[in-house]
């Protein structure tokens, strides 16, 4: 890398890897060094997943570690492949807003145990024929189990068989969200098309339905479409489909045709080899006896086991100390006894709401007045900070908003916190609220 200044690539993946232990991972390596000239680092990805995963979520860790390393202000610019759609811009079709994958989420990186195998292996063998074997395929657990996991390695491997535009992944709340403004616009025709033609259609979270009669209709006649050209449909939800409140009998009759595949908590064994992955994953050496004192402390979920990895690592850098088996445990101490309740954005939006004393509906609602728009950004920033979820992720929750929105929230609350003492100390009430009442 050359540049007016003295700056070497190894050295910021290095201080990224240092500074920033959440955000870094191992193919960080593999990309081709930077370039830095005219004050701009541009880094080419090779692919647009990884392009979209590094804008979204590592952006502020290479422009600190640069700047920090060159003692300038320096721009960070990711670029993907030649040809390849700018993975800011929605490469989704119009009608129907589908998630963007994180790079993370591959049948490489899960960690398949007794727990969760029935599920891995329907996954991987519907990718091998889809639409004949396991149609559909409906995948339940409790929250932070893997299922987005293996959803998203599935429209991944699927998606290296056809177009992207050909295999739609979608939450169910933007299924939901994309149906209704598609009916306001009068544009319903164009959202079949769109949900009608895939060659495969995965859905996340389906227990959204429950309560919206119109979205399950249009579901139903979208099921019966593709089941019988022979297209793939996998879903998930966090019970079983006769359990989903109010659905419709005959929802729960088609999501029962294929098969049903439960994923339990992992086992102590399990939750180990998974923290080994992760580890590894972020380019850390943990010593097998420290993973095992965490997975013997931290039982919840995978969220949260992948949560208490990332604080002890990043505590132990900071304090200077080694990962030990000691040090585990005076950095968990609140992971001890009975296993710690996983925030939700349910639990964010309603401290939110009630601290600024606005209705829920009107939170998640396109009201852009100051009184509304302020706490739906303080929520967001919120969602960002205290649980794992990514911006696709919490945008689905906030009416279904793109994860630039999301980003801009974080972005303004952020710039905000630093001038605005009243900000602040919001942010440190609601914060604090929030965590003692896990």
């Amino acid at each position: 890398m050359s540049d007016e200044v003295e700056f070497r690539w190894e050295d910021l993946l290095a201080r990224v890897r240092r500074d920033f232990p959440h955000v870094y991972r191992t193919w960080f390596e593999e990309l081709p060094p930077g370039i830095l000239a005219g004050g701009e680092l541009r880094v080419a990805v090779p692919d647009t997943q990884r392009c979209r995963f590094l804008r979204e979520e590592c952006l502020s860790a290479f422009v600190q570690s640069a700047m920090s390393l060159t003692g300038r202000l320096v721009s960070v610019r990711f670029v993907p492949p030649p040809g390849a759609p700018e993975p800011l811009a929605s490469t989704a079709p119009a009608y129907l807003q589908q998630a963007a994958l994180c790079p993370d989420y591959t049948f490489e990186q899960f960690v398949v145990g007794p727990s969760n195998r029935l599920a891995h292996a329907a996954c991987r063998a519907v990718c091998g024929q889809p639409g004949s074997l396991y149609n559909p395929l409906f995948i339940h657990g409790s929250s932070g189990l893997g299922k987005t996991h293996l959803l998203q390695a599935t429209c991944g491997e699927l998606r290296s068989r056809h177009s992207e535009s050909e295999v739609l992944y979608v939450s169910c709340e933007a299924f939901v969200n994309d149906f209704v403004q598609a009916l306001e616009r009068g544009q319903l025709a164009r959202f079949r098309e769109q949900a009608r033609c895939a060659e495969a259609l995965i859905i996340d979270d389906v227990q959204f339905l429950a309560g919206r009669e119109s979205t399950q209709e249009e579901l139903f006649h979208t099921f019966n479409a593709l089941y019988q050209a022979g297209r793939q449909l996998v879903l998930s939800a966090d019970s079983p489909p006769s359990q989903i409140p109010t659905l419709e009998e005959r929802l729960v009759s088609r999501f029962n045709w294929g098969l049903v595949a439960h994923i339990d908590p992992p086992s102590r064994e399990t939750r180990q080899a998974i923290l080994h992955k992760k580890a590894r994953l972020r380019g850390y050496d943990v010593p097998e006896e420290v993973l095992d004192f965490v997975a013997a402390r931290v039982d919840a979920n995978v969220r949260l086991l992948e949560g208490a990895l990332t604080k002890l690592i990043s505590e132990a850098r900071i304090a200077g100390t080694a990962v030990t088996v000691e040090t585990a445990e005076r950095v968990l101490n609140e992971f001890s006894g009975q296993p710690v309740r996983a925030l939700q954005i349910s639990d964010i939006l309603d401290a939110v709401s009630k601290h600024f004393a606005i209705r829920l509906p009107d939170l998640l609602g396109r009201k852009r007045s100051r009184s509304i728009s302020y706490p739906r950004q303080v929520a967001m920033y919120l969602a960002r900070k205290l649980t794992p979820l990514s911006l696709q992720e919490i945008g689905a929750h906030f009416g279904g908003r793109d994860h630039s929105t999301v980003l801009h929230a974080e972005r303004v609350i952020d710039a905000t916190r630093l001038r605005a003492r009243e900000t602040a100390e919001t942010l440190t009430a609601l914060t604090n609220k929030l965590l003692a009442g896990r």
